[in-house]
């Protein structure tokens, strides 16, 4: 169970996991647009183009039955959070003034929103900014986007945590593949908001562009944390109470049948396990044991047929109270264990 100061496992629509996992092999090309239809109002001069009346209410359907054409699951949740992105209207008010007429500028934005959204862009390298446990995170093209799954390792953490809260001082995290900084940035803001441990965070990625996104993260965030480029271990200095790891777990094979959105948008980088899925845990599972203070936890976000393989690493590593824990979907998704 959560302790009562984490937030519960609950992600926006906005927020929802496109395909299990994280990008393709396939060279990224643009996906045929479907054939656009026409804006859906009247105008005050009788014609389309500049000037035309355009109204929440039939922009709105517009926007879902384009999306629509263009195979985009829920397309209607999309168009409704492309439409509040660009006129920033809440639901409460999309309802009271239906007929409530976009400017130029919202009519222009809108359109090329869902001209791109149609293209099978993800929605939130649209808005630039999705909801992670709660806090706004920045993203792009250079980081893998959080999904709700990963919820359940931070807030395992979180858990984790408030047992060893009387027994220290001070806590050190090291986050591993760190890309947009959420996982470690929300470790840092719900453990400090609450001041029940004094904690200190390292995030480790080897891609400078997805550290810049970490960087910005933490300025908007207001959070303090150290971020250092590096192959997982490499350049990160010290021993740490806790390593959370959320790696590129899925199988070379596997990729080419993610979503587009996943396959052409998301980093190969941040996808790509090898063979079979498992390489990266491998790795960290071996050369942690360096890094983990006695008595300390490995935290992983796995893949949902991974759970047993992974168990059989940290066992072997001589890891113990190795434990699963599953989604809100009743998947495996978390594996951790004490280095004793």
């Amino acid at each position: 169970m959560a302790p009562s100061w984490a937030p519960t496992s609950l992600s926006m629509a906005k927020n929802k996991a496109i395909g299990e996992g994280k990008g393709s092999l396939l060279e990224k090309a643009p996906l045929p647009l479907p054939e656009l239809l026409p804006f859906p109002a009247k105008t005050l001069t009788g014609g389309g183009g500049r000037g035309r009346t355009m109204k929440n209410k039939k922009t709105y359907a517009w926007g879902g039955e384009l999306l629509e054409k263009g195979y985009v699951e829920e397309s209607k949740i999309d168009a409704w959070y492309l439409l509040e992105y660009v006129t920033k209207i809440s639901r409460a008010v999309f309802y009271a003034y239906p007929e409530k007429e976009l400017t130029e500028e919202e009519k222009i934005q809108y359109e090329e929103c869902i001209k791109r959204r149609a293209e099978r862009i993800p929605l939130q390298h649209i808005t630039g900014v999705l909801e992670f446990m709660g806090l706004p995170f920045l993203v792009n093209e250079h980081v893998l986007i959080p999904r709700q799954d990963t919820e359940v390792l931070v807030e395992q953490a979180l858990c984790l945590l408030e047992k060893e809260k009387k027994h220290k001082e001070i806590v050190r995290i090291l986050d591993l593949c760190t890309g947009s900084g959420c996982i470690l940035l929300s470790m840092l803001h719900y453990v400090r908001r609450k001041r029940k441990i004094d904690i200190y965070g390292v995030g480790s990625d080897i891609s400078k562009e997805a550290l810049a996104v970490a960087v910005e993260n933490a300025k908007k965030l207001g959070i303090e944390a150290k971020f250092v480029q590096g192959d997982l271990f490499e350049n990160v200095e010290g021993s740490f109470d806790m390593i959370l790891s959320n790696p590129p777990y899925i199988r070379t094979s596997e990729i080419e049948r993610l979503q587009e959105e996943v396959r052409f948008h998301d980093p190969i980088k941040a996808l790509d396990g090898k063979e079979d899925g498992l390489y990266f845990y491998r790795i960290i599972v071996k050369e942690s044991r360096q890094y983990l203070k006695r008595g300390g936890w490995l935290i992983f976000e796995i893949g949902s047929d991974q759970a047993e393989a992974v168990k059989t690493l940290l066992q072997e590593a001589g890891y113990e109270n190795i434990e699963v824990k599953k989604d809100l979907a009743g998947l495996d998704r978390v594996v951790y264990g004490m280095y004793s």
